[in-house]
Formats: structure tokens, sequence, C-alpha cells
């Protein structure tokens, strides 16, 4: 199939060769040079501008920053651009209702769109593990799904248009509340002498069990290998983590939501990131504990 990617930065660069490994024609744009020569070498073709990559395409792919962007890119280059069967499939995560605006522009002109949002990470999207969460109609589902699941372990109809985001903005408020509170119980426990590796074997069997301890044990050298063990680096940016629970707060409010736990993380995320930690992975929280 011939597929267009638009967005080759962390995440987007991962899943764009993996489409490729998948016997895809990528046709690739990014306006960074060295993602677009990263593209190249992982055996997509590049171009210098979205126009060009869409010609011809039977499916769009987008991994881009914020909501604006994404808007921006599929109204002026996209929409009006590609052949209008093509299928158009955005992976940003963005907040609902520019999901649901662009989808319904989409729409009119005669594109199947789903919001496919992403859960897992820059490691998983480099290595097709990466959980896809899909809002739109059961059509455009249809669709999408043997496209997402060449890049991911599983790809999930989480209901209509804008449905995916809503899905990403909740996953993510529960990870960087359950990570602080991780976070938190490991700075205690050694605090109270117990030995980490110890106390990991006891909770990660006990009912404090969590993705963010078993999976992503914000301590070094205990669990499996994770950024912790890093120095911090690479994974998920704390300002990214910022990012979706300011999603969060956006929605929560929009909806009339109380979330207490949701608001307390991104208090803490806001400070963590605005004392210069915004690249550095979100389980270094730990270090201001």
């Amino acid at each position: 199939m011939k597929i267009a990617f638009i967005g080759l930065g962390n995440m987007g660069g991962g899943m764009a060769a993996n489409l490729v490994k998948a016997g895809h024609d990528v046709h690739a744009f990014d306006l960074s040079e060295q993602a677009l020569a990263r593209a190249k070498d992982s055996g997509c073709s590049t171009y210098t501008s979205v126009r060009e990559a869409v010609q011809g395409a039977e499916a769009v792919v987008s991994m881009l920053p914020n909501g604006k962007i994404v808007e921006s890119v599929y109204t002026s280059d996209v929409i009006g651009h590609a052949p209008s069967s093509a299928l158009l499939l955005d992976c940003s995560t963005i907040d609902v209702d520019t999901a649901r605006r662009v989808g319904a522009a989409a729409a009119a002109a005669g594109h199947d769109m789903v919001d496919a949002p992403v859960s897992g990470g820059i490691a998983a999207a480099a290595g097709g593990t990466l959980t896809f969460m899909v809002g739109g109609t059961a059509e455009g589902f249809v669709r999408a799904e043997p496209i997402l699941a060449a890049m991911g372990k599983a790809v999930i109809h989480a209901g209509a248009s804008g449905a995916g985001q809503a899905a990403k903005i909740c996953n993510n408020m529960i990870l960087g509340a359950t990570m602080i509170a991780t976070c938190e119980a490991f700075a205690l426990a050694e605090k109270l002498g117990l030995d980490l590796q110890t106390f990991y074997d006891i909770s990660s069997k006990a009912s404090g069990q969590s993705w963010s301890m078993t999976a992503y044990c914000p301590a070094p050298g205990v669990g499996p290998a994770s950024p912790a063990d890093n120095g911090y680096q690479g994974g998920f940016a704390a300002a990214l983590m910022l990012k979706d629970l300011k999603l969060a707060m956006e929605a929560a409010a929009s909806a009339g939501a109380k979330v207490p736990m949701g608001a307390r993380a991104e208090e803490l995320y806001e400070a963590f990131s605005a004392a210069g930690n915004g690249g550095v992975d979100f389980s270094g929280i730990i270090k201001t504990l």
C-alpha cells in the first residue's frame, strides 16, 4: 500500500520504518532534514512538502506535536491534495474537540478518518509494539486496523471520532498519577530502611502492583531495565507527560468531571518541568522526593 507518513520524530520515525518492514511503500515528510535522512535510511521515500508526500496515497498517517499543527496540516495540505479515497489516520495525542473537528472536515471531503493515539513510548514505536486507541466509524476502523497492526501489538476500537483521544488522555492521567505514587513509595521504603529490590519483589506481587512499578520502575537497578537505569534519559519525557495531563485537565473542565489526583499530578509535573527537567524521563520525578 502507498502510505504517506507525516511527522518523523522520536515516535514517527520508528513507526514509519515498521510500515516499510511490513512491505508498504512509505512516502515520508518532516520539517527536519535529519529526520528525513533517517527515514530514507529506513527505506522510506522522502519529500519536501506534505502535499507532495500525499499525492496518490492510499492512506495518510500523521504523528505531530499538537492539535493546532494537526488541524493546519490536514485542512491545508492533506484534505484536497490526497485522493478522496485515501484513509486518514492521525496518531498524534491532541484534544478531543480538535480531533472531532478535523474528522468532520475529512468526512465532508469524502475521507474515512480515525484518531489513533498510541501508548508505549519510543522503544515500542521502534519495536512495533505500540497500543493504538482508535476513534472513528466501524468502516474506518476496519480499514485502519491492518495498517496500525504493522506498528503495534494491540489495536482497539474505542468508539466514534475523538474516542481514541479520550481513551489516551484518561490512560495517561492514570499513568502520571500512579508514577508519582510509585516514586513516593520507593522513596519512603528507602527512608524506612527497606532494601528496594526486596520491596519491589513484595509490592510487585501484592496490591501495590502497577505498570509504573513492574514495567517502568523508577528506582535504578530494580525490576526490568528502564530509563531509571540510564540516568532517566530516553523513554517518555516529562514535558510530554505534562502535555497529556494538561489535555486531561482541559477535557475534565469541559466535561464537568472532578479529577483531584490528576490535577495534583499536573501540578507536580508542571513544577518538575519548570525546574529544567522537561527532557528528563517522567519517572525522574522520583529525584524530587
